[in-house]
C-alpha cells in the first residue's frame, strides 16, 4: 500500500512550468549541483540566456543575458562559475562582482562544485581542483587513466577529506553502455581502474567502532551480470575491520539497457540511493548490502542528481525535479514485512532512531536481562529508538544490578553509552548527579552541561546548588525555574541579568522588594536595574515608587540618575517627579540642576517653584527662563554681569515687545554704562520686532545719542525704511561721521532722495560730496549745478564731472548752457573732461540748444586722434553737411557714421545726399522710401540690381506692410530695369537675382519680355543655360503655344528636365519630342505608354529603335496590360529577366504556364535565382511536364524544394508533390501525400523515417478511415507516447466505434519505454467503460502509474465500488474508501480490508459511523473492529452508543481489552456486564486492576445483592474508599468475621479494632475474639484486652495473646541489656584510669541513650536498678521476675506501665 512504502516521493517542480524549454532540458544544458538551484542554459533565436531556479522558492527564479558553454550555481550562495572553451569565471550575482577568473591550456570536459569553495576540472588528460579562495590557479590533482579514454565524463566525487576520488565516465562500445571509473587516494598517489557507472563515499557507525567507519559504494552493470559493492577505506586503527559487500542488482526484464547514472549516501541512515537511466531507484544498506526497496520513479531518462538532505534530488529530461528519502514512518516496518531482515531493521532503527522496531528491543531487552548480560541489556536500553526503554523502570532495575568483578556496574555502562552518543533525560540526570557530586567530581558535571548531555529539571538544580551556586544557577536556566534563577542572580549580584531573564520566561517577582534589597549592596546596580524595570513595556515598577525606595536610602545621586532617565519623555504626568529631580539638586548640586535646566530636558515642573530657588542659588539665567512674571523679570535681569550676554541677547527674543522695551528702559536706568552695550545687541537684534521708531525714542528718551548712532549703524544696513536711514544721516552727521554719510547716501537704496538732498543743502557740509553722490544718483544734476554755480561752487562742478561721474558731463554742460555760462568755461570743461561720456548725448544737448558749432574743433581733433565714435561723425557729417563743406566726399568715403542718422538729416536739405547715406549703409527700406517718394527710379534699379538681395526685390516689385505696392511706380521701375539698369550688368549672379526676383513677384508677362531681350537678341548671356531653361518653362506656364517655337530654336536647355516639365503639364508631343531630337528612346517611349497610351505606336518605335531597355520597357507595359504572349516575347527578345517576379505572379493567376516555362528557362540561364527555379518546377508540375519536372531535380538546382512540394500538395498535384518531396527526403509530408494517394504502406514506412506527430496523426486517421487497423495500429503506438495526443485519439476511435482497437492498441503501447500515466489512466477508464471484469487486474498491476482521482471518476461513473474502494486507499483517501465500503458494502465490503483502511481515516465520525455499520451487518466482528481502533476511538463515547442499543454483551472482548486505559465508562459498562454475569471473581479482578469508576454507588448496588459473594465485593469496595464501619456493619450482617477482621486491621484504627473484638466478646464467640486479638495484635491495647478478658472470662482465649506480648517484650529488654553492657565496655576501655572518682562512679554510669544521669531507661525513677543478665527482665520494686499470668495475680501491675 502506499502508505507502506519505506520512501516519500515528491515532485519539487516542473521545469516547463517555469517556462523553460524541454529542448534546454539536457546533461549538457541543464546542472544541478545542490539542492537549492538549477542552472539551465537556454538559446533562442533570439537571444542566449541563463535561468537559474530557485527550488526552495521557485518564484525568485531569474535569468540572465549570459553566452557560456556551461553554467554552475554554488551549492549554496548565489555564485555562478562560467565556461566559455577554455575561459573560466566565477561571478557573485548578489554583489554583481567578479570572484575569479582563469584560463585552462586544455578543454574542460566536465566540471562541477566539489565544496561551496572549490570546483573539480576534468580535461582531456588530467583533473585539477580549483578554489574561488585567494589568487591560486587550478591545482593538479592527478592524471587520467587511459581506461577513460574516449569516455564521456558523467561523474566526479570525493570523499569529506579530498584524499580519495573517482572519475566516472561511460561508452558505447559493440552497443552496449560501459561505465569507467579511475579510483585514485592522493596519500598514495595511486590509481586503479574499475569498471562502474556511478560511485559514492560515505560513512557508517560499525558496532564496538570508536570511530566512524570510511566506506566506498560503487555500482556497475557489466555482461556478466550487475552488482553494488561496498569497500572499506582509510581503515581507522582500533575498528573493527568492514569486510567487503556486495549485492546484486535487480533490473525488470523491460529495462534491458537500463544501466545506474548515479549514486547519493543518506548519512543518517547509512544508505545509498541508486538512480538508473530508466528512472529507478535501488536503496540499499550500506553496512549489510542488502537491497531495502526497488522501484520505478520516473518514466523519463533521469540524467542529473544531487544529494538532498539525507535523501536524493533528480531531474528528468521531462524537466520534472523530482526527490527521494527514507520514510522514518514505514520503513522499518516494511522492512520486518517485506524481506524479514529482523536484524537489519534492528540496526537502522537504532542508529536513526526510527520507530517501528520497539516490541523487538523490548523483547531482546528483556532477553539479555533474563539472561544476565546486564551489560549488554543497559547498552541496548540507552541505545533504543526514541529513547523507549530509557526509562525510570529501566534505571531502578539497573540500579539494583551488581557487576561482575573488573567492569562497570550496568548503571555506569548504560550511563556511559548513553553520554557517548547523546545527551541523558530527566530522570538520568538526576540520577547520574547524586552520585557524581556525592564523590566531589563536580567538574564532570559542568562538562556534561556545557556538552548539553544532561536535561536540566528543578530537581536536578536542587541537588547541585548546596555543591556550586553557579552551576546551580546554570541548571536552574536551561531547566526554565524563574523563581530559583531570580533569587541565584540576586545571591551572585547579577543585578541586570534579572529584567532581562524574566522579560524573556514571562516571571513576575515582587519588584519593589528586590529592588530594595539590590540598593542596599549596591546604589549603582540598583539605578540600572531600576531603569530597566522603568523602560519595559509596560513598565514593571512605577518611578514613585522607585524614588520611593532610593529616597529611603538617601541615594541622591542615583535618584538624580534615575529621574533623568525615567523622566526623558517629558510627560505631563511625571510633573511631580521632575519637581522633585529638580528641588533635590537645586538644594545639594546647584551645578547638577543648572546643567539639566539648560538641556531643556523637562517641562512640566513646578515654574514659579524651581525659579525661585534657581535664583536664590544664584542660577539667574535659570531663573529669568523659568519666571512669567514682569517684576521679577525686571529683577533678574539687571546682573548682566552674570549673566551671559549671548544667552541674554536670545532670551529677549521670548518677550513681547512692551515687555522687552521695559526691560531695556530698566537695564538702562540701572547702570547706563553696564548696560548700555548689551541693549544696543538686543536692540539691534530685535530691531524689526520692537519696532525701529519704539527703540529710537526710547534711546532718545535717555538722551543717549551714542546708542542710537550705534544701533542705527547696526540696522540701517538692512532696513527699507527710509525715515531709519534718514534718522542714521542725521545721527551721522550730528557726530561728524562724514564718511559714513558719504557711505550711507552712495551705497543705501532705501532713503528719501528728495529729503535727504534738502537735508544736506540745509546742512551747509564742509565737503558737498555727499550731496553730489544723492544728485548724481537720483538724477539731480540740473539741480546740483544750480545750486553749485549760484552758491559759487563751481570747482565743486569740475569735481563731480572729472572724479565723481564723467558721463554726466552732457547734462552738465546743457545745465552750465541754460544757466548762460561763458562758453569758454563750457569748452575747457568738455575739454578737460575725460571721454568716458556719450559724445551722441552731449551732441544732444549742445544741438538742443542750437550751439552744435562749438563743438567743431573738438570733434575734429577727436577725430584726428583716431576716435571711431559714431555720434562724433554725426555731428561732424551734420556740421558739413549744414556749411555744404564737401559733404558728398565725406559721405562717401567715411564709413563711422551711421547711415540712417545722417541719411534722415539730410533728406529735406538735399535727397541726392540722403541716397548716398542710404547706399553706404545698405538702408534698403530707407531708400526705397526715399526713391519712390522723389521719383529717382533709376538710381533705384540700379541699387536692386547691385544689391541682389531677393527680399530687397520683393519689396520693390510685391511690396510690403512697410511699402505698399503701387503699380505705375512699378511699372516705371520695370522699364527701367529692361531699358537700362540690366543691359548694363555684367555679372551673371546680378541678372539671375533679377530674374528670380520677376519669378518670385509673378510677373511672368514681364519675365518673358526681360528674358527675350536677354537671350533671343546678342548678349553675353544669350546662350545661357538657365536663362533658355527658365524662358521655355515660363512659356509652358504662360504662353504653352510658344514652346514648340523656343524648343526648335533654342538648344543650350536641359532636354530630360524641360520634357518631364512638359509632360507634367501635359504636353506629351512636346516631351516626345525632345526625347527623340536628344535620342532618349526609353524615356521617349514611356511618354507613348504612360500619357499617350498607344501601345502600337510604342511597339513601332521599339521596332525602329532595336534597343534592349526599349523592349523591357515596352514589355513592363504590356505585362501591365495583360499582353502576357506578347510582354513575354518582348521580354526575351530583351533577354532581360530582372522582372521576374512580376511575369510569375501575372501569369500564374492568369493560367499561362505554357509561356511561363519559356520565360523562366530564359530567366534561369540569366539569374540564379530560388524562386526561378522553384517556379518552372511548379509550371512543370502544372503543365503535368513530370518528366522534365523529375530531369531538373536529378540535375543541380537552386530551387526551394519544399515550398514547391506544399503548393503542389496543396493544390492536390500530388504525383508531382511525391516526387518533390522525395526529392528532399521530407518523410512527413511525403507520407501525407501517399495516403492522398491511397499508399498506406508506404505512408507508415515513411512515417517511421520521418517520425513526426503529425504526420502520425495524419497516417494514422487515414488508416482508420479506410480501416486499417494493423497499420492504424503500428501509428497509433507512435501517439499515445505524447500525453497531448492521447486523448484525441481516444475521441476519434470511440467516435467510430473501434473500442476494442483502440483497448488492443492501449495495451500494447504501456511495454513502451516511454509509456506515461496517460497511457494507463486511460486505458483504466476504457476498461469502466466498456471491459469492468478487466478493471481490477489492471489497476492491481498498475495503481502506482495512473492518474488516481481521473479514474476514481471514470468508477464511480460505473459503479464499480470495489475498484473505487482500491483506488481511494492507493490514493491515501481513506475517509472515502471506508465511506464507499460503508455504503455500498455488498459489492465493495471486506473484513480484514476495512480493518486496515479505518485505522487511516481522519475524520474520527467514520469510526463510530462504522461501528454502527458493523452493528447492524457484522455485529459478530465487532470486537475484531474495536480492536484495531482501540487507540482511535473515544470509550467513552463507544460505551455510550451500545449501551444506548443495549448490545453491550457484543463488545465484551473489547470491554476487557479496553480496560487498561483505565476509563470510567469502560470500567463501570464491563462491570455492571459481569454483575449481570454474576461473574464475581471477574468483577473482583475488575475493580482491583481498575479503580476509575463510581465505588461507593456500585457498593451501595452490590450490598443488596442476593449473592453473598457479590456483597463481599461491597465490602471490599467500602474498605477502598476507607468507609470501614460500612465494610464491618456489612461483613457482620454475613458473618463474614474473617473479612470484618481483614477491615478492622486494614484500617488501622485503634478504636475500631477494639469495637470489633468487643462486638465479639458481646456476641459470645470467643474463638473470633483470640483471633481478632492475633489479627489485630499491632491495633488493640493490652490493658483492654486485659480488662475484657477478666470481666468475661476469657482468659484462655487472650492467653496467645499475653504470651506473644511477653516474649515481643523480653526480647525488647534482652536487647537493651546488651546494648548497655557494650556500651559500658566501651567506655571502660575509653578511659585513661586517671580518676578514682570516674573509677568509683559505678556501674550505672552510662554515656548514652542506655541510661541518663546513671539512672537506667527501664525502671523506676525511684532508686538505681542493678543491672540485669541478659537472660531475665528487671524486676519492679523489689518483686521476683514475673514467670506466668494469671487471673488470680491480681497484684501485678498494669502492663501499660512497662
Amino acid at each position: 500500500m502506499a502508505d507502506q512504502l519505506p520512501i516519500t516521493f515528491q515532485e519539487f517542480v516542473k521545469l516547463p512550468e517555469l517556462g523553460v524549454d524541454v529542448n534546454n532540458i539536457s546533461f549538457n544544458t541543464l546542472t544541478l549541483q545542490s539542492n537549492k538551484f538549477i542552472c539551465i542554459r537556454e538559446k533562442t533565436a533570439q537571444r542566449e540566456q541563463v535561468c537559474v531556479v530557485d527550488l526552495e522558492d521557485t518564484s525568485k527564479t531569474f535569468r540572465r543575458p549570459i553566452t557560456a558553454d556551461s553554467a554552475i550555481m554554488n551549492p549554496e550562495n548565489k555564485i555562478i562559475a562560467l565556461k566559455a572553451e577554455r575561459q573560466l569565471q566565477v561571478f557573485n550575482l548578489e554583489l554583481k562582482a567578479k570572484v575569479k577568473s582563469c584560463m585552462m591550456t586544455e578543454d574542460v570536459q566536465f566540471w562541477r562544485w566539489i565544496t561551496p569553495f572549490d570546483i573539480a576540472l576534468v580535461t582531456e588528460t588530467s583533473v585539477f581542483h580549483w578554489s574561488i579562495e585567494g589568487t591560486s590557479s587550478p591545482v593538479k590533482q592527478f592524471d587520467r587513466h587511459a581506461s577513460l579514454n574516449g569516455t564521456q565524463i558523467i561523474s566526479y566525487t570525493t570523499n569529506p577529506k579530498m584524499n580519495w576520488m573517482a572519475l566516472i565516465g561511460i561508452s558505447a562500445p559493440q552497443g552496449r553502455i560501459v561505465g569507467s571509473m579511475q579510483l585514485y587516494n592522493k596519500d598514495r598517489g595511486a590509481s586503479q581502474p574499475i569498471e562502474a557507472h556511478a560511485a559514492e563515499f560515505s560513512e557508517i557507525h560499525l558496532e564496538g567502532a570508536s570511530q566512524p567507519t570510511q566506506v566506498f559504494a560503487f555500482a556497475s552493470r557489466g555482461a556478466n551480470g550487475s552488482k553494488m559493492h561496498v569497500v572499506e577505506i582509510d581503515h581507522v586503527e582500533g575498528n573493527p575491520a568492514f569486510a567487503k559487500r556486495s549485492a546484486e542488482i535487480m533490473f525488470p526484464p523491460e529495462a534491458v539497457n537500463d544501466f545506474p547514472v548515479a549514486m547519493q549516501a543518506g548519512p543518517k541512515y547509512e544508505v545509498v540511493y541508486m538512480v538508473t537511466k530508466f528512472g529507478f531507484i535501488h536503496v540499499y544498506d550500506l553496512e549489510s548490502g542488502a537491497c531495502i526497496f526497488t522501484n520505478r520513479i520516473s518514466g523519463d531518462t533521469v540524467f542529473v542528481t544531487t544529494r538532498h538532505e539525507n535523501g536524493i534530488i533528480a531531474v528528468n529530461r521531462k524537466g520534472q525535479v523530482l526527490s527521494v528519502c527514507i520514510n522514518e514512518e514505514t520503513v522499518i516496518p516494511y522492512i520486518l514485512q517485506n524481506s524479514g531482515n529482523v536484524e537489519l531493521a534492528f540496526r537502522m532503527a537504532s542508529r536513526a532512531n526510527l520507530p517501528g522496531a520497539d516490541q523487538l528491543y523490548v523483547q531482546r531487552f528483556q532477553q539479555l536481562m533474563n539472561q544476565g548480560q546486564f551489560n549488554d541489556a543497559a547498552k541496548m536500553a540507552a541505545n533504543s529508538p526514541r529513547g523507549m526503554l530509557r526509562t525510570e523502570n529501566t534505571i531502578n532495575q539497573l540500579k539494583h544490578l551488581q557487576s561482575a568483578p573488573g567492569q562497570l556496574s550496568p548503571i555506569l555502562q548504560y550511563f556511559a553509552t548513553i553520554l557517548e552518543k547523546g545527551e541523558l533525560n530527566r530522570h538520568e540526570s538526576i540520577e547520574l548527579a547524586r552520585p557524581v557530586l556525592a564523590s566531589n567530581r563536580k567538574t564532570l558535571l559542568e562538562k556534561w552541561l556545557k556538552e548539553d548531555k544532561l536535561e536540566c529539571s528543578e530537581e536536578l538544580g536542587d541537588i547541585v546548588h548546596p555543591h556550586d551556586a553557579t552551576l546551580a544557577l546554570s541548571v536552574y536556566l536551561r531547566a526554565n525555574v524563574p523563581a530559583k534563577v531570580v533569587l541565584c542572580f540576586a545571591q551572585s549580584g547579577q543585578f541586570d541579568k534579572i529584567v532581562l531573564y524574566c522579560k524573556k520566561v514571562g516571571y513576575t517577582p515582587d519588584w519593589v522588594q528586590l529592588l530594595m534589597q539590590i540598593s542596599k549592596v549596591d546604589g549603582e546596580k540598583a539605578c540600572d536595574f531600576a531603569l530597566s524595570l522603568v523602560k519595559e513595556d509596560p513598565p514593571l515598577i512605577t518611578p514613585d515608587q522607585v524614588v520611593g525606595v532610593f529616597t529611603s536610602q538617601n541615594l541622591v545621586q542615583q535618584t538624580t540618575r534615575f529621574l533623568l532617565d525615567a523622566l526623558k519623555e517629558n510627560k505631563e504626568s511625571e510633573a511631580h517627579l521632575q519637581t522633585k529631580l529638580l528641588e533635590q539638586n537645586l538644594l545639594n548640586a546647584p551645578q547638577v540642576a543648572d546643567a539639566i535646566l539648560g538641556n531643556n530636558m523637562f517641562t512640566h515642573f513646578d515654574r514659579p517653584y524651581i525659579a525661585q530657588l534657581a535664583e536664590k542659588a544664584g542660577l539667574y539665567q535659570r531663573a529669568l527662563e523659568l519666571y512669567d512674571n514682569l517684576s521679577d523679570i525686571k529683577r533678574v535681569a539687571v546682573h548682566t554681569e552674570v549673566l551671559n550676554a549671548d544667552w541674554l541677547i536670545n532670551y529677549f527674543g521670548n518677550l513681547s515687545v512692551s515687555d522687552s522695551l521695559a526691560v531695556l528702559r530698566q537695564m538702562m536706568e540701572h547702570n547706563l554704562a553696564q548696560n548700555l552695550q548689551v541693549v544696543v545687541q538686543i536692540a539691534t537684534k530685535y530691531s524689526e520686532l520692537l519696532g525701529p521708531q519704539n527703540i529710537i525714542e526710547l534711546f532718545e528718551d535717555m538722551r543717549c545719542n551714542e546708542g542710537l548712532y550705534y544701533y542705527l549703524g547696526s540696522v540701517v544696513n538692512v532696513t527699507e525704511d527710509s525715515a531709519v536711514v534718514f534718522k542714521y544721516i542725521q545721527a551721522a552727521v550730528g557726530t561728524g561721521q562724514l564718511k559714513e554719510v558719504e557711505r550711507i547716501v552712495r551705497d543705501n537704496n532705501h532713503y528719501d532722495a528728495e529729503k535727504v538732498k534738502n537735508y544736506l543743502k540745509e546742512a551747509m557740509l564742509p565737503d558737498q560730496l555727499p550731496l553730489i553722490i544723492v544728485c548724481d544718483r537720483f538724477d539731480y544734476v540740473h539741480d546740483l549745478v544750480l545750486y553749485l554755480y549760484s552758491n559759487g561752487m563751481a570747482k565743486y562742478i569740475e569735481v563731480y564731472v572729472q572724479q565723481v561721474n564723467a558721463s554726466r558731463l552732457p547734462q552738465v554742460v546743457g545745465a552750465l548752457l541754460d544757466v548762460d555760462c561763458d562758453e569758454s568755461i563750457v569748452k575747457s570743461l568738455i575739454s578737460s573732461t575725460p571721454t568716458q561720456f556719450s559724445i551722441e548725448d552731449l551732441v544732444s544737448e549742445i544741438e538742443k540748444r542750437n550751439r552744435l558749432k562749438i563743438l567743431h574743433r573738438w570733434l575734429e581733433a577727436k577725430a584726428s586722434e583716431g576716435m571711431q565714435d559714431t555720434g562724433l561723425y554725426n555731428a561732424l557729417a551734420k556740421i558739413y553737411i549744414d556749411s555744404n563743406y564737401e559733404p558728398e566726399r565725406f559721405l562717401s568715403s567715411n564709413k563711422l557714421y551711421d547711415p540712417r542718422v545722417v541719411g534722415a538729416y539730410s533728406e529735406k536739405r538735399d535727397p541726392n545726399l540722403a541716397y548716398l547715406a542710404y547706399s553706404q549703409g545698405e538702408c534698403d527700406d530707407e531708400l526705397l522710401r526715399l526713391t519712390g517718394d522723389n521719383g529717382m527710379f533709376k538710381q533705384q534699379a540700379r541699387y536692386l540690381i547691385k544689391r541682389r538681395d531677393l527680399g530687397l526685390w520683393t519689396k520693390a516689385l510685391a511690396g510690403d506692410e512697410q511699402h505698399p505696392l503701387n503699380q505705375s511706380h512699378r511699372r516705371q521701375l520695370v522699364d527701367q530695369i529692361v531699358s537700362y539698369a540690366l543691359p548694363e550688368a555684367e555679372d551673371p549672379e546680378e541678372v539671375s537675382v533679377c530674374v528670380k526676383a520677376f519669378m518670385a513677384a509673378n510677373m511672368p508677362q514681364e519675365l518673358i519680355e526681360l528674358l527675350e531681350r536677354i537671350i533671343l537678341e546678342p548678349t553675353p548671356f544669350s546662350n545661357n543655360n538657365n536663362l533658355q531653361n527658365l524662358l521655355i518653362l515660363t512659356a509652358v506656364k504662360v504662353e504653352p503655344t510658344r514652346v514648340a517655337d523656343y524648343i526648335s530654336r533654342l538648344s543650350n536647355f536641359d532636354a530630360p528636365d524641360i520634357a518631364e516639365i512638359c509632360v507634367n503639364n501635359e504636353l506629351y508631343e512636346e516631351a516626345f519630342n525632345i526625347y527623340k531630337r536628344f535620342e532618349v528612346n526609353v524615356d521617349a517611349i514611356g511618354v507613348l505608354i504612360d500619357y499617350v497610351g498607344s501601345l502600337d505606336r510604342a511597339y513601332e518605335y521599339a521596332e525602329r529603335c532595336d534597343q534592349p531597355e526599349v523592349w523591357s520597357r515596352l514589355a513592363k507595359a504590356q505585362l501591365g496590360g495583360l499582353r502576357i504572349k506578347e510582354a513575354i516575347d518582348s521580354y526575351i527578345r530583351a533577354n532581360d529577366a530582372a522582372n521576374y517576379a512580376e511575369v510569375i505572379d501575372v501569369a500564374t493567376h492568369a493560367g499561362k504556364f505554357d509561356d511561363l516555362v519559356r520565360f523562366l528557362l530564359m530567366a534561369r540561364k540569366k539569374v540564379r535565382e530560388p524562386t526561378i527555379e522553384s517556379e518552372l518546377l511548379f509550371a512543370y508540375a502544372k503543365t503535368e511536364r513530370l518528366a522534365d519536372l523529375e530531369d531538373m531535380l536529378h540535375g543541380p538546382n537552386i530551387a526551394q524544394v519544399q515550398k514547391v512540394g506544399d503548393r503542389c500538395y496543396d493544390e492536390g498535384l500530388f504525383e508531382a508533390a511525391r516526387l518533390l518531396f522525395h526529392s528532399v527526403s521530407n518523410w512527413s509530408r511525403l507520407a501525407s501525400t501517399l495516403v492522398r494517394l491511397g499508399d498506406y504502406q508506404a505512408a507508415v514506412d515513411c512515417g517511421r523515417k520521418a517520425n513526426s506527430t503529425l504526420v502520425w496523426k495524419d497516417v494514422h486517421a487515414a488508416c482508420i478511415a479506410e480501416q486499417e487497423f494493423r497499420l492504424a495500429q503500428m501509428c497509433g503506438l507512435h501517439l499515445i507516447v505524447h500525453a497531448e495526443e492521447l486523448e484525441p485519439l481516444i475521441r476519434l476511435y470511440e467516435t467510430n466505434g473501434h473500442v476494442d482497437e483502440l483497448c488492443t492498441l492501449l495495451e500494447n503501447g504501456l511495454a513502451l519505454e516511454r509509456a506515461h500515466m496517460g497511457m494507463f489512466t486511460e486505458l483504466a477508464i476504457l476498461y469502466c467503460k466498456y471491459r469492468p471484469e478487466q478493471i481490477m487486474d489492471h489497476l492491481k498491476l498498475y495503481w502506482s502509474r495512473i492518474n488516481i482521482p481521473k479514474v476514481i471518476r471514470a468508477c464511480e461513473a460505473a459503479h464499480l465500488w470495489p475498484e473505487l474502494v482500491f483506488l481511494y486507499v492507493h490514493y491515501d483517501e481513506f475517509d472515502n474508501a471506508a465511506q464507499t465500503i460503508i455504503e455500498h458494502s455488498a459489492d465493495a465490503w471486506e473484513h480484514a480490508s476495512f480493518k486496515d483502511i479505518i485505522v487511516k481515516v481522519s475524520n474520527v465520525e467514520l469510526y463510530y459511523k462504522a461501528l454502527r455499520f458493523y452493528l447492524n451487518e457484522q455485529p459478530m466482528l465487532l470486537n475484531d473492529l474495536l480492536n484495531v481502533m482501540m487507540a482511535r476511538v473515544d470509550h467513552t463515547r463507544v460505551v455510550s452508543m451500545f449501551l444506548k442499543s443495549d448490545n453491550i454483551p457484543l463488545i465484551k472482548k473489547y470491554l476487557v481489552a479496553a480496560q487498561s486505559t483505565n476509563n470510567k465508562a469502560v470500567n463501570e459498562a464491563y462491570n455492571d456486564l459481569l454483575i449481570e454475569e454474576e461473574d464475581y471473581v471477574g468483577l473482583r479482578e475488575s475493580i482491583d486492576a481498575h479503580d476509575n469508576f463510581d465505588g461507593i454507588g456500585l457498593a451501595q448496588r452490590l450490598e443488596k445483592h442476593d449473592l453473598l459473594e457479590f456483597r463481599r465485593i461491597a465490602a471490599h469496595l467500602y474498605n477502598q474508599a476507607k468507609r470501614w464501619r460500612q465494610s464491618l456493619t456489612l461483613s457482620k450482617k454475613d458473618k463474614l468475621y474473617k473479612d470484618a477482621m481483614t477491615t478492622a486491621r486494614v484500617s488501622g484504627n485503634v478504636e475500631i479494632a477494639e469495637d470489633l473484638m468487643r462486638y465479639f466478646v458481646e456476641s459470645g464467640n470467643s474463638a473470633c475474639f483470640s483471633a481478632c486479638l492475633l489479627s489485630c495484635y499491632d491495633l488493640v491495647r493490652s490493658d483492654v484486652v486485659m480488662e475484657l478478658a477478666w470481666r468475661h472470662g476469657l482468659a484462655n482465649e487472650a492467653m496467645p495473646y499475653f504470651i506473644n506480648l511477653v516474649r515481643e517484650y523480653q526480647g525488647k529488654v534482652d536487647t537493651l541489656a546488651t546494648e548497655v553492657s557494650e556500651l559500658k565496655i566501651k567506655v571502660e576501655k575509653n578511659s585513661t584510669g586517671g580518676g578514682a572518682q570516674q573509677m568509683n562512679a559505678g556501674p550505672n554510669q552510662l554515656l548514652g541513650p542506655a541510661g541518663v544521669n546513671g539512672r537506667l531507661l527501664i525502671g523506676h525513677s525511684g532508686s538505681p536498678a542493678p543491672a540485669a543478665s541478659p537472660a531475665q527482665p528487671v524486676p519492679q520494686n523489689g518483686s521476683q521476675p514475673m514467670q506466668a499470668f494469671s487471673p488470680g495475680f491480681g497484684s501485678t501491675p498494669s502492663m501499660s506501665g512497662i
